[in-house]
């Protein structure tokens, strides 16, 4: 339920250049994420007794019947290992998710891989070790780190979750204390995590030195008002999509489930 109300949360605030009630994308609409967060329930409630890559390629399965496109393969990869923590009873929620990732194997990262072909997310690219188009030889975590430089989420893996627990998880935490309402909250730390970390996606379709520029342009928003937010939304939309910080919604929603999960849920 936790991370059903997560992703039902990052998607229902207005963050600049993404999917929100009213702002569609020529190929998904909010309805396709309501759906989508609704879909990843019963494997996620799971995730305590199935391996990891289990759990992520049925969460993507589930929400390939039910959305027919991707809308959260980046998501279920963050949230997963996040659930499978948290099972666990013994550390901070930091360390059981390092835990679990200590433990991936060959098998999790072969499970995973079929997840990333039913979903088929755009600008994947080929990579020259471990592509997604062939078997890995490697555990998921080893493969993760293979993808890290070009690709935040997989840097997740390899990080102990650097982005989420370092800059998403304070933001929301700090905006909660500011009496900031969850979609309020939501914004806040999306704008946080893109000023600090140039959206993967984004450098993927348009290169570094775009990507970089979103990011300058996030820390102004973050500063200014309402105007300036505005703006900045306006800025990253255009009839493809290629300007959407994809990436840094789906460490927002990361964000809003260990928050979620650490400190209970309140209105």
């Amino acid at each position: 339920m936790a991370a059903q109300l997560a992703c039902l949360l990052e998607v229902s605030a207005p963050k600049p250049g993404n999917v929100s009630p009213g702002r569609h994308f020529h190929d998904t609409s909010y309805e396709d994420f309501l759906a989508s967060a609704v879909a990843i329930g019963p494997a996620l409630a799971g995730a305590g007794e199935r391996p990891l890559g289990a759990t992520i390629r049925s969460a993507v399965e589930a929400t390939a019947r039910w959305a027919g496109r991707n809308t959260n393969l980046g998501i279920v990869l963050l949230l997963a290992p996040l659930a499978r923590a948290a099972h666990r009873s013994e550390g901070s929620l930091r360390a059981r998710v390092e835990w679990v990732l200590a433990e991936t194997t060959v098998a999790d990262a072969a499970d995973v891989y079929e997840a990333i072909r039913v979903a088929h997310p755009g600008g994947l690219g080929e990579a020259s070790a471990e592509d997604v188009s062939a078997a890995p030889t490697v555990t998921l975590t080893a493969a993760m780190g293979l993808a890290a430089e070009r690709d935040s989420v997989a840097r997740e893996y390899v990080s102990g979750f650097a982005s989420t627990f370092e800059i998403g998880v304070p933001a929301v935490r700090d905006a909660r204390r500011r009496a900031l309402r969850w979609p309020d909250a939501s914004v806040y730390a999306f704008l946080a995590l893109l000023a600090a970390v140039p959206d993967t996606l984004i450098a993927r379709k348009l290169g570094q030195a775009e990507a970089e520029r979103i990011s300058r342009l996030a820390a102004e928003a973050r500063r200014g008002g309402p105007r300036e937010l505005a703006a900045f939304d306006a800025e990253l939309r255009d009839a493809r999509n290629t300007r959407n910080p994809g990436t840094t919604a789906d460490l927002t929603c990361a964000s809003l489930f260990a928050v979620i999960l650490e400190d209970g849920w309140s209105r």
